[in-house]
């Protein structure tokens, strides 16, 4: 295995675990610093980009642990843990029904580098106008505490996510907040939904192009999930302690500076983004 291939697939990884869990698109910039790496080629290095989310979601199952094992183990009679079960389950449908009907024509025409930068500050000016809801408009303090009708919201909301630049978690997160949800009640049925649905995505991604896939790509998938998993689970810690007493505003101003920075470099050559 070529050494520059893993050190490669090392810091996608890295950036995958650093970026899924904010709201500032893990797929946006995979694909930027997929362009600025060169790549893996062909139809394998989408897949890798999409498998490799699975190294982060182990780190949210380590981290809400608790809560996911007493949810499971309280199903079979305590109403809300099987509410929450259910309103997981509603959340990722949107995902899959849209997913399948529309993911592959987003994949061919939008995972450019303009369009990442254009909704980069798209959604950074979302996440601000967000920010600056009535303190009132809280309506659903704990993740417990949701409808069903909320989790249908918050799922079709995290569609959006389908756009490259958008984030899932932003469009969650910030999607869940504009609809009366607090910042960590929105926050954690994030995580919970990112469960089912990237998962759910990886499997798929890897059973689908299964032909362009071999033994010798093993090593290049397993730094990648290494490197995603220990990162993630740095950025799932640092970012619950920060929600407690932030708002996601720096964020905000992140993915507009940024946004315009590639643009930038896009217009006047000084990087030559590939598509």
């Amino acid at each position: 295995m070529d050494i520059v291939l893993l050190a490669k697939a090392a810091v996608m990884g890295i950036v995958e675990g650093l970026t899924e869990f904010l709201p500032i698109s893990s797929t946006g910039h995979l694909i930027l610093a997929g362009s600025l790496l060169g790549g893996f080629g062909d139809n394998r290095g989408k897949v890798f980009e999409i498998a490799i989310q699975t190294g982060a979601i182990f780190a949210v199952i380590l981290v809400y642990w608790q809560k996911i094992r007493s949810t499971v183990v309280a199903l079979p009679r305590q109403p809300k843990a099987q509410r929450l079960a259910l309103n997981i389950f509603i959340g990722f449908l949107p995902a899959v029904v849209l997913g399948l009907l529309f993911g592959k024509v987003i994949k061919e025409h939008l995972f450019i580098p303009t369009v990442v930068a254009s909704t980069f500050i798209i959604g950074g000016f979302i996440i601000l106008w967000a920010e600056k809801r009535p303190p009132g408009s809280v309506r659903v303090e704990h993740v417990d505490d949701m409808t069903p009708w909320d989790a249908l919201k918050v799922g079709l909301v995290q569609c959006f996510a389908m756009i490259p630049g958008t984030s899932r978690s932003g469009s969650t997160i910030i999607g869940g907040m504009l609809l009366g949800l607090s910042r960590q009640a929105a926050t954690d049925f994030s995580f919970f939904l990112a469960i089912p649905t990237l998962i759910g995505a990886g499997v798929y991604s890897i059973y689908k192009e299964r032909a362009a896939l071999s033994m010798a790509d093993v090593p290049l998938f397993a730094v990648g999930l290494v490197f995603s998993f220990i990162s993630a689970w740095l950025c799932v810690r640092w970012l619950l302690k920060y929600i407690s007493s932030h708002s996601f505003i720096p964020f905000a101003w992140y993915r507009i500076a940024f946004g315009i920075l590639v643009l930038a470099t896009a217009w006047t050559g000084a990087v030559v983004w590939a598509d």
